[in-house]
């Protein structure tokens, strides 16, 4: 089992893909099924995407929890990036301002079990996204 964090810096577009490989390599290690598997990775490119088109360089951290006994995946996105003005309008769905589909941070919030954001103009962004196993 991997105890340590995978820590992957966002640069450009392959580190989206080494990001979420890596955490549906963790998923899987933990026991999450395919289907779960499946939204934990997709949530690490939506947040990966994110830094990479609007923050880049950033990081993406994927690391095993076990809160009061319930085993799951933290995944935290952290750029130092401009900042989401209207945290609002970029949680509405279909928001979007690369003129992608729109799903990114709310999509994010629907396929994790918890979702928190902090983003402060100028300084950047942090998302903590959790998923438990059932």
């Amino acid at each position: 089992m991997k105890n340590a964090p995978s820590r992957v810096e966002i640069h450009n577009e392959w580190d989206i893909v080494r990001a979420r490989q890596s955490g549906r390599d963790y998923a899987k290690e933990l026991g999450f099924g395919n289907v779960d598997q499946a939204r934990i990775a997709t949530a690490i490119s939506e947040l990966a995407r994110n830094i990479y088109l609007y923050a880049k360089p950033g990081v993406i951290t994927i690391e095993v929890i076990d809160d009061q006994g319930k085993k799951g995946l933290a995944i935290t996105a952290k750029d130092d990036g401009p900042g989401i003005n209207d945290l609002r309008q970029a949680m509405e769905d279909g928001y979007t301002t690369s003129g992608g589909l729109g799903a990114g941070l709310p999509g994010v919030k629907r396929l994790m079990d918890e979702f928190d954001i902090l983003s402060e103009a100028g300084k950047g962004t942090k998302i903590t996204a959790r998923k438990y196993l059932r």
